[in-house]
């Protein structure tokens, strides 16, 4: 009785050093962008709650910048301690511009991300340098009960444009899973950025076709970014065909 009571104190003991690993790293919140959703991290999720790491996919609304940013900022009041916060296209936008206060945000990660200064829209940033051929892959625009008007990628278009470097079987079912974004949300002005007084942390791919890699470039040294990493080769979606290079930088930023 003596050596089983012993033994069950050794794996409480255990038990609770291993929750308290895992309290003590900050939870990562994920943004997705447009015409992906939450699954989009499903590689880099995989590797940081392997790690230990709390993790949260937001689904982006996708309906407009200010109300996009609000949703994001009202999940991160609920949550409890330290926060990474990373975006993926336009959800860098959102993440830029989100409300930190009452907060535990404390570092940014943009993957593939828009990172706008204040009162720029991302039609105004993504005109800056030219080489984006996302215009001409689009689908008509869908009408929306509220006046809105929702994109989409053409499926027939999908693979090359949006994730060039996942198979092509995976890319056709990301094509047809794609959450539209509404059109006036690249038109709406951004506030002052979150990157203006939190570290941040750029990667991209260099045969990214939505945003030109000069770009990235470009916005993470605006940001005055912490790093900027360039995977070679890779597309738009690098969370997805990259996923341990950016799990890697998340968790850097985790150090911030």
């Amino acid at each position: 009785m003596k050596k089983f009571l012993s033994s069950t104190a050794m794996l409480a003991a255990l038990l609770l050093s291993g929750s308290a690993l895992a309290a003590s790293k900050p939870t990562v919140v994920l943004v997705h962008g447009a015409f992906a959703e939450s699954a989009s991290w499903d590689g880099v999720a995989t590797k940081l709650l392997k790690d230990g790491y709390p993790v949260v996919a937001i689904a982006n609304p996708l309906r407009g910048l200010k109300y996009d940013s609000d949703y994001v900022s009202q999940v991160l009041k609920s949550i409890k301690g330290p926060i990474v916060l990373v975006g993926h296209s336009y959800g860098g936008s959102v993440i830029s511009d989100v409300s930190i206060k009452d907060t535990g945000v404390k570092s940014l990660v943009f993957v593939s991300g828009l990172a706008p200064e204040n009162g720029e829209s991302v039609s105004e940033l993504g005109k800056k340098f030219s080489g984006s051929t996302l215009g001409g892959t689009l689908a008509p625009p869908v009408l929306q009960p509220d006046g809105k008007h929702d994109l989409y990628i053409e499926q027939s278009k999908f693979w090359k444009q949006f994730a060039a470097d996942v198979p092509k079987d995976k890319a056709a079912l990301m094509g047809a899973e794609q959450r539209p974004i509404a059109a006036e949300a690249f038109e709406e002005p951004s506030t002052e950025p979150a990157w203006k007084s939190l570290p941040s942390h750029f990667i991209f791919g260099s045969e990214d076709k939505n945003l030109p890699p000069a770009l990235h470039a470009y916005m993470a040294k605006r940001a005055n970014a912490k790093e900027a990493v360039e995977v070679k080769g890779s597309s738009h979606v690098v969370m997805i065909s990259h996923p341990d290079k950016v799990a890697a930088m998340i968790e850097r930023a985790a150090e911030d």
